[in-house]
């Protein structure tokens, strides 16, 4: 249980940051969510609980799929 709340609270320190990042010109704030949410994916992997783990994959998802659109991540 505490390792999902700290799943879900990694999960939402990084999606503001990949949500800046999806603004024109600060894409590289993604760089940054990226590792933010795989700890989270992580962590949420060693929970018993789908929350978190999944909350992370969508922030993760997003950031990737931004960086891929921008031509930062091929």
């Amino acid at each position: 249980m505490i390792v999902n709340i700290v799943s879900v609270l990694c999960g939402l320190c990084a999606l503001p940051v990949a949500l800046v990042g999806l603004i024109p010109f600060f894409g590289i704030a993604n760089y940054l969510a990226i590792p933010i949410a795989v700890v989270g994916v992580v962590l949420g992997l060693l929970s018993g609980h789908r929350s978190g783990r999944n909350f992370n994959i969508f922030v993760l998802i997003v950031a990737v799929v931004r960086l891929m659109l921008g031509g930062g991540l091929i």
